[in-house]
């Protein structure tokens, strides 16, 4: 038996997630902010400054294997609690790791962060369960889009509890991993709404769908997760670094956190219309138009290390991934059937924050350890985006290019 295509209750279930996307979304915004710069005054090594970011990432590409199977057999409400669970453990482990000044400490909750963070990632698949065709792109879009209000709320809170704040060291940081861990506890209602069913399931005839490699040969999920893969790990690339340049460069956490609040608007803004603009022009061409505008943020970050140059970088860079990134979301959604949902959503999830992970890693190095100054850190940071848009770009023109497939 198939899912029951009913936009009401896609509807229910959409404002269900967009709910949770704004509240407990916050606590990554505002990790995000000040999660590097703990980490800098934590670390033996500057170079290990972003490392509690990349825990938080590899936390995310760790689970999302397991989780997507628990969502499978389970359904979605499960998996989402788990995630509000894992949250919560990360924030107080994080909160215990600052009190003590334990380097490692704060990296296992940063960890558990990241069982959030894969949970959240599902958000925008759960949108689509119950929603029609015509009606899933934009699903997804309004999902994401309500990402805004965690863009709000999470720099805020952080930009309060640090101006002002006379405290230097690290247990600045620590009310805000208080606030994290109430945002985790206030969200463990909201999944009770949620109104998915559980998949059926696998069929004799179905043989329960394609292996892993089956589905990686399908040209559309293949490029789909090079897509996704791509545009992710780039914005994740220059964002980690974001805080450390505009603090290195003399602006203040405050100036850093405003930054980042519009890179993270830009981020989710543009998702109340590209569900529409996916519908009208069709994926291959807004995936494109996302990869020219990460290009394009690219070049303006190099231009400078003025405030504006950091703000109008970053807000392209928001919304590039988001056409990106919804693109190649949608494009996997219409790549695969009911049964083969948590073995494909799992796998791209765990190939996309694998290569997320290792871009926070290399956003440390390269920002702090690849050359004399701040400048020189910063201008390396964006200038490793360029061969893997290229990457991306040859992908999708090779899937647009090829001979269709006849029915």
């Amino acid at each position: 038996m198939s899912y029951m295509t009913d936009d009401k209750r896609a509807m229910r279930n959409v404002a269900t997630l967009v709910v949770a996307q704004a509240i407990l979304g916050s606590q990554i915004t505002m990790i995000f902010v000040i999660g590097g710069l703990a980490g800098q005054m934590l670390a033996p090594n500057p170079c290990l400054a972003t490392l509690p970011i990349s825990l938080i990432v590899f936390g995310s590409m760790t689970t999302a294997p397991w989780l997507s199977r628990v969502m499978q057999i389970r359904g979605r409400r499960v998996g989402f609690l788990i995630g509000a669970v894992g949250g919560l453990m990360g924030g107080v482990i994080s909160a215990y790791g600052l009190f003590i000044a334990n380097f490692w400490v704060f990296l296992i909750g940063s960890y558990m962060t990241g069982i959030y963070m894969s949970a959240q990632g599902f958000y925008r698949f759960a949108a689509a369960d119950t929603a029609s065709d015509a009606f899933k792109p934009k699903a997804i879009s309004y999902v994401m889009a309500g990402g805004l209000i965690s863009a709000i709320i999470g720099p805020q809170i952080v930009s309060f509890m640090t101006t002002g704040n006379p405290d230097a060291s690290h247990m600045r940081y620590f009310n805000i991993y208080v606030v994290a861990i109430l945002l985790n506890a206030a969200g463990l209602v909201i999944f009770f709404w949620l109104d998915i069913p559980t998949p059926s399931k696998p069929t004799a005839q179905s043989g329960g769908g394609r292996s892993y490699v089956e589905l990686l040969r399908d040209p559309k999920i293949a490029v789909a997760v090079i897509c996704a893969m791509v545009s992710y790990a780039l914005m994740n690339l220059v964002m980690t670094s974001t805080p450390l340049a505009v603090v290195g460069c003399g602006f203040t956490e405050a100036d850093a956190s405003g930054v980042v609040k519009a890179h993270v608007l830009a981020m989710f803004g543009p998702s109340f219309f590209t569900g529409h603009l996916i519908a009208r022009f069709g994926v291959e061409k807004i995936i494109a138009t996302g990869l020219v505008i990460l290009a394009i943020a690219g070049v303006v970050a190099i231009q400078g290390v003025e405030i504006g140059n950091f703000y109008v970088a970053l807000i392209l860079l928001g919304i590039g991934w988001n056409f990106g990134f919804i693109g190649a979301t949608t494009l996997l959604a219409t790549a695969h059937r009911p049964e083969e949902r948590g073995r494909v959503q799992g796998m791209n999830d765990m190939i996309v924050f694998g290569c997320v992970t290792i871009a926070s890693l290399a956003s440390g190095g390269l920002m702090n350890c690849s050359g004399g100054d701040v400048v020189q850190g910063w201008t390396a940071v964006n200038l490793a985006m360029v061969p893997f848009l290229v990457l991306a770009g040859g992908a999708l023109i090779w899937l647009v290019m090829r001979p269709k497939e006849i029915a």
